[in-house]
């Protein structure tokens, strides 16, 4: 009986410093999963390359790809999406609500879902470059566009950390969402 008054007095959500660190942690992830985004964004557009095919000339570009494409669009939603959402988490510190958490955690899940879903169209597309397709007939392009192949490899590696980052999020909200919903 003590034990559980003990733990029901200190759990997760009535330590005084466990908003302030909530806080800190959404601030920090939102930070990240914008440099990462907007890196990768940024290798993307600058990692285009002319390359010489059987005497032809061809310019190999990310927009060449749908798959390319929509990872580009999703790197610059969440991009854009993080921006607004971390104003929008200096606005909750001051005066929380359980929708105002719901919002939150809705927003993250959301982001979370569009980014994964770029990152592995993405990492098909990226795979069938490199590796290609024998069955299909599809060769490898890696060898005649390494800085294209190079540079997506690592914007795609970018755009898992920001997926990575809001799934922290997602979590992090799911859980004070739960630890408010007890209170």
């Amino acid at each position: 009986m003590a034990v559980e008054t003990a733990a029901a007095k200190y759990s997760s959500s009535s330590w005084p410093w466990s908003n302030k660190r909530f806080f800190v942690a959404q601030i920090t992830l939102r930070i990240l999963a914008t440099a990462f985004s907007l890196a990768a964004v940024s290798l993307m557009i600058t990692g285009t390359q002319t390359v010489l095919v059987f005497l032809v000339q061809m310019k190999v570009t990310y927009s060449s790809s749908s798959a390319w494409r929509f990872l580009f669009g999703a790197n610059i939603v969440t991009c854009i999406l993080s921006v607004l959402s971390l104003i929008f988490v200096c606005l909750i510190s001051r005066s929380a609500s359980h929708m105002k958490y719901f919002l939150l955690f809705l927003h993250d899940m959301v982001t979370m879902v569009l980014l994964i879903s770029g990152c592995a169209a993405a990492s098909a597309i990226g795979y069938v470059g490199k590796y290609g397709e024998l069955k299909m007939g599809w060769g490898a392009v890696c060898g005649f566009a390494p800085k294209f192949c190079n540079r997506s490899t690592i914007s795609l590696v970018l755009s898992y950390l920001a997926f990575l980052c809001y799934m922290g999020l997602t979590i992090l909200s799911a859980h004070k969402l739960m630890s408010r919903a007890t209170e």
